[in-house]
């Protein structure tokens, strides 16, 4: 059915297979990773809000009662980090865990930071503009959020070098069927990350400041304070969430307004906010999203049962005609775009503001008075990868 997340053709271009699924039915059994396909925007949607779906099951069923194995004990590392964080609870441990991050990482924190996100951006851009040009990607996507969130966290400027590989590292598990290498990466760095945020924290403990870790350290309710471990999986969720769709939205954005130069030439004059939310539905960072089935659902005529995964495919509901009218064209100034690339219910991306905070920012930067406008130097490559798609580099001249 076209359908083939580890062929670099689909990869590059995964739009017109998902056409053909929508086509073909509302949930599709798919048996090389044993899901069922998700990929209408009306279903993708309202499962996202279904508690009958979640994260995890562990709350409910151990895995011998759910019919699955549990992971290797080797990898445990990875999944004691991932598990405490925000994405992958559910009720009530995600109720008491966001009630508590949200006291830390307010709106009023992402404003406060906005003229540094403004700044950082403007230098980034005056570096790549003083080279004449050079890789968008490495130069300038990359740099700002890990920046950002490192400003965020109080993470001192010589040890930011640190953070983008150990988030890549361990986003290789969030790939379909992870080799073993990749599950050895992963658990390296979480095992680093974890250590070197655990020194952190206690060293906020001491002198705490106005960084989002002594505002995590502080953050209490009747239910009582953020365990270390819940600490430390909030770090390192916000900076790979955080940093992975704002790096992967910015070079996917620009190669998709260098398809479209009319809709580039007119950016300048349109507000910047609308521009973001249309490139993040046109070619959505995170195309695809699992959720373990906790009681028996219905998805169009199709029963589906308990201890079954579902994948919500982001991307083909974004680009669902049901639900956007010219959902294959590029519109800068489109109105009505609830697109789906922050998620939706319980699990709706905390850091939303700040990732469109940090994107308005970036493209702001590139398309401002008196920067020169960018011209591609050639077709860029499709990173190895599908659930988290990008591309591997952007050569671009002034």
């Amino acid at each position: 059915m076209g359908f083939d997340p580890w062929d670099a053709a689909f990869v590059a271009d995964p739009y017109p297979a998902y056409r053909e699924l929508r086509e073909q039915g509302r949930a599709l059994w798919w048996e090389a990773t044993g899901q069922w396909l998700v990929p209408h925007y009306a279903d993708v949607s309202a499962l996202l809000r279904d508690r009958r779906l979640g994260r995890t099951y562990l709350h409910r069923f151990t895995h011998e009662e759910f019919g699955r194995q549990a992971p290797p004990p080797g990898h445990e590392p990875f999944h004691v980090l991932n598990d405490n964080g925000l994405l992958d609870l559910e009720d009530p441990a995600h109720a008491r865990v966001r009630r508590l991050v949200s006291k830390a990482f307010t709106p009023r924190t992402v404003e406060q930071l906005a003229p540094a996100v403004d700044r950082m951006a403007r230098e980034l851009v005056g570096r790549l503009l003083a080279d004449g040009g050079g890789d968008l990607l490495t130069v300038v996507a990359e740099p700002l959020p890990v920046a950002v969130i490192a400003e965020l966290l109080g993470v001192p400027e010589s040890d930011r070098a640190l953070l983008r590989p150990w988030s890549a590292d361990i986003c290789g598990m969030y790939e379909l069927r992870p080799d073993e290498e990749t599950a050895r990466r992963a658990v390296r760095a979480s095992v680093e990350f974890s250590a070197y945020l655990r020194e952190l924290i206690a060293e906020r403990r001491k002198e705490p400041g106005e960084d989002l870790i002594s505002g995590l350290i502080a953050a209490h309710d009747d239910e009582g304070r953020l365990s270390e471990q819940e600490m430390i999986s909030t770090c390192v969720l916000l900076l790979n969430a955080g940093h992975e769709a704002t790096v992967n939205t910015t070079v996917n954005g620009w190669w998709a307004l260098f398809r479209h130069p009319e809709q580039l030439a007119s950016l300048k004059s349109e507000k910047l906010s609308t521009a973001v939310d249309e490139l993040m539905r046109y070619d959505t960072p995170l195309q695809l999203f699992e959720r373990w089935v906790l009681d028996d659902i219905q998805v169009g005529d199709t029963l589906i049962p308990r201890g079954a995964e579902v994948a919500l495919l982001f991307g083909s509901a974004n680009r669902d005609p049901a639900r956007f009218e010219r959902p294959d064209a590029l519109d800068l100034v489109r109105a009505d775009n609830p697109h789906l690339s922050f998620g939706a219910g319980i699990h709706y991306c905390l850091g939303a503001p700040l990732a469109r905070r940090e994107l308005t920012a970036s493209f702001g930067a590139l398309l401002a008075d008196g920067v020169p406008p960018l011209k591609l130097v050639r077709e860029p490559r499709w990173r190895d990868g599908y659930v988290i798609r990008g591309l591997d580099e952007l050569l671009v001249e002034f």
